[in-house]
C-alpha cells in the first residue's frame, strides 16, 4: 500500500507509542487543533517532533564547532512543525513529486558554508527539498559527509546489559540447546556468518556483541532505506553515516560499514510493525546494530528538558504527552578526527 509522504514521515514503531517524547514546536501554545483525519492520538506528531530534536541537536553541536557547519537537507529536516502547515507541506512535496530519499543533513567545511550562504538564501532554506538536486551541487560539492539522524528514547547507560558485549568469536563458542529446530538453524548459521566475517580482518577481532534479547542501546537502520541511501551515496560521492542518539549518549557508523555488517549476516534482519497516522499498520524489516559495532558520537552535557503539555483535537478529546526540548551534545574526539579526517 502506497502512503503519503506525510504519513511516511510519521510512521512510527508499535513499541514506541506508549513513551515517544515530542520536541519545542515554534509556538509557545500548549494546545493545537489537529486534523483527526491523520492523527489518531498524540503519538505521531510526537514521533515527528522528536526526530526534529534529534536533528535540531545534532546541528547546533555541528555548528558550534570552529571548522564544520551543518545544513539540513532532506524532507522532514526543514518540514513546519505547525500541525497544519506540517501537512500541507508534505503534500506539497506529493504535488511536487520530490519525495526521494535525501540524507538529514549535510556537513559542510565552515569556509565553503559560508562562500555558499548567499546561494542558500537566494533558494531559501526551507525550499531545498523543492529543488531538484541537480541544481544543488553548489551544495553537495562541497560536502563532507551526509548524515542520517536516528534517535531511541532510553538512557543508554542504564540498558540490563550495557557494557556487557562478548568478542564476537567467544559469543558464538558457547553451546546453547533450543527446543525449536528453526531456531537451532538461525543460530548455526549466524554462528558462520560471524566466523566468516571476522576472518576477514584483524580489527574485526576486538568487535563485542550480544546474544538476541540483550537490552542494549542500538542503531537501527531500515531495510527499504538501504538501496535509496545507497543510490544516492553512489551518485552524488558524499559518504553517509548514521548517527543515532540517545538521553544520554550518542553513536555513528558509515553507512557503507553498517550495510558490509548486514549483508554479511552479522546483523539479522528483525520484522517490526509500523503504524501510519492514517491508521494503517505494515510489517517491515530493520536492522538493530548493536552500539559496540560503533563508534562514539558524543555525550549529553546538557540534559533534555521535560515539561507536560497536551493537544486537543477539534472532537474536544485531550491527548496529554511530555514536552522534550533543549539538551547539548558535546562531540567526541573520534567523529571529530573522521571530520578532519575528511576535510579537503
Amino acid at each position: 500500500m502506497m502512503h503519503s509522504s506525510f504519513e511516511r514521515s510519521l510512521q512510527t514503531v508499535r513499541i514506541e507509542l506508549d513513551f515517544l517524547l515530542p520536541n519545542l514546536f515554534p509556538q509557545e501554545l500548549c494546545k493545537f487543533y489537529l486534523n483527526p483525519r491523520y492523527l489518531r492520538g498524540s503519538d505521531f506528531l510526537m514521533r515527528f517532533s522528536q526526530g526534529r530534536w534529534a536533528e535540531d541537536i545534532v546541528v547546533r553541536a555541528i555548528d558550534g564547532t570552529d571548522d564544520w557547519r551543518a545544513v539540513p537537507y532532506g524532507p522532514s529536516s526543514v518540514a513546519p512543525s505547525d500541525p497544519y502547515e506540517m501537512e500541507r507541506y508534505f503534500e506539497r512535496l506529493d504535488r511536487a513529486s520530490l519525495v526521494g530519499k535525501r540524507p538529514d543533513l549535510l556537513i559542510l567545511p565552515k569556509d565553503d558554508y559560508d562562500a555558499i550562504g548567499p546561494q542558500l538564501d537566494e533558494i531559501g532554506r526551507n525550499n531545498l527539498p523543492f529543488v531538484p538536486e541537480e541544481e544543488l551541487e553548489f551544495l553537495y560539492s562541497k560536502a563532507i559527509v551526509a548524515v542520517e539522524v536516528e534517535d531511541s528514547l532510553w538512557v543508554a547507560h542504564k540498558m540490563p546489559d550495557y557494557d556487557k558485549g562478548i568478542p564476537l568469536m567467544e559469543l558464538i563458542s558457547r553451546r546453547r540447546r533450543f527446543r525449536n529446530p528453526e531456531r537451532a538453524r538461525r543460530w548455526e548459521t549466524w554462528k558462520e556468518n560471524v566466523a566468516r566475517f571476522v576472518a576477514r580482518s584483524e580489527r574485526h577481532k576486538d568487535l563485542k556483541g550480544f546474544l538476541e534479547g540483550a537490552k542494549v542501546p542500538t542503531l537501527i537502520v531500515k531495510e527499504e532505506d538501504i538501496e535509496p541511501l545507497k543510490r544516492w551515496e553512489t551518485t552524488f560521492g558524499v559518504p553517509i553515516f548514521i548517527f543515532h542518539l540517545f538521553y544520554d549518549e550518542a553513536y555513528y557508523i558509515p553507512f557503507r560499514y553498517a550495510c558490509e555488517l548486514i549483508e554479511s549476516g552479522v546483523v539479522p534482519p528483525t520484522e517490526q510493525t509500523f503504524y501510519a497516522p492514517g491508521g494503517p499498520t505494515t510489517r517491515k524489516v530493520i536492522y538493530k546494530l548493536w552500539y559496540t559495532l560503533a563508534k562514539p558520537l558524543g555525550r549529553m552535557i546538557q540534559a533534555p528538558e521535560m515539561s507536560a503539555k497536551f493537544i486537543e483535537d477539534r472532537n474536544g478529546h485531550i491527548l496529554p504527552y511530555v514536552h522534550f526540548s533543549g539538551g547539548s551534545l558535546e562531540l567526541s574526539a573520534e567523529v571529530i578526527d573522521e571530520l578532519r579526517k575528511r576535510t579537503r
